[in-house]
């Protein structure tokens, strides 16, 4: 049994879905295609997948088996592209996953530009804003926005952004503008589930920490979602400059409380380490910072 071979017709076969649309990908028989994968389930000892007259299901085992499997043929097509080439021109698949309201907006108008440059390469990017495990999802590499960054992965740092408490103007007029974050307690405040700390705001004062537990009417996780009830009225947020910089500067959102700082975020990009495709992902992150300005993010 060609063991690769066996992996790439298994994996074929779970992207697309079927045993016939594998085959018409792989310019292989059907008969072959179930040869294949019956004879890797044999030499495992494990099934990878449940057969049904409409569709197929991985395995407990099967999906774990598939997962490392995307990794393997990933790393097999990188050394073979790079040895291809003098040049080492990246090639393949580079997998991303992106933070939802900033990757749509700071670096989805980046990526035709880099597609031009590496028309070697096919980028599949998903947006979400959960924090997900490389390995298990099959992603390259991650961008991710926090205030402490816990990980085993490598991290690159591509910019930092201040948070800022605000509100509208007619929510402030309404309701009072707070001077003091204890203040906040009796404010309506619109909390983002994904924090660790949602419904705990921290601000700064003389060199301490300030934690204040807020509570309001709206839990969204969207930041855009937050931003919008904000204009809209219906209470005060904290947010990244990088999502309400506009709204700042034409007038729809204000800040408040700017004499008690809230600690910074900084944007990473994050990655398997470096032997795994090491090349395609070194210039998406090298592009990443170029487009985000350097240490000088536009949003600043």
């Amino acid at each position: 049994m060609d063991r690769l071979l066996a992996m790439k017709v298994f994996s074929t076969v779970v992207d697309s879905g079927s045993f016939s649309r594998a085959a018409d990908q792989l310019h292989l028989s059907s008969t072959a295609v179930s040869r294949h994968v019956a004879e890797l389930e044999k030499h495992l000892g494990a099934q990878l997948l449940q057969r049904s007259t409409r569709r197929l299901h991985l395995t407990e085992i099967g999906a774990n088996y598939y997962d490392r499997c995307r990794l393997i043929l990933a790393d097999v097509e990188e050394a073979e592209a790079q040895a291809a080439t003098q040049e080492s021109q990246p090639k393949g698949v580079l997998r991303i996953s992106l933070p939802h309201s900033f990757g749509l907006r700071y670096i989805a108008p980046q990526i035709p530009e880099f597609c031009k440059r590496y028309p070697d390469l096919e980028l599949e990017l998903s947006f979400s804003d959960r924090t997900i495990d490389l390995v298990e999802e099959g992603i390259d590499m991650a961008v991710r926005i926090t205030r402490e960054l816990k990980t085993t992965l490598v991290a690159r740092k591509l910019a930092t952004t201040t948070l800022l408490c605000c509100a509208s103007p007619e929510y402030l007029v309404q309701h009072g503008t707070p001077q003091h974050p204890e203040d906040l307690r009796d404010h309506n405040c619109l909390t983002y589930i994904y924090s660790p700390t949602a419904n705990l705001w921290t601000f700064t004062e003389n060199g301490r920490d300030i934690n204040v537990q807020v509570k309001g009417t709206l839990r969204a996780n969207s930041g855009d979602m937050s931003r919008m009830a904000a204009i809209n009225g219906l209470g005060i947020t904290v947010l990244p400059c990088f999502s309400i910089c506009d709204e700042l500067r034409d007038g729809k959102l204000v800040g408040i409380l700017q004499d008690y700082p809230i600690p910074e975020l900084t944007v990473y990009a994050v990655y398997l380490p470096a032997t795994r495709r090491a090349a395609r992902v070194k210039v998406m992150v090298e592009y990443l910072w170029e487009t985000l300005g350097r240490g000088q993010p536009p949003w600043n």
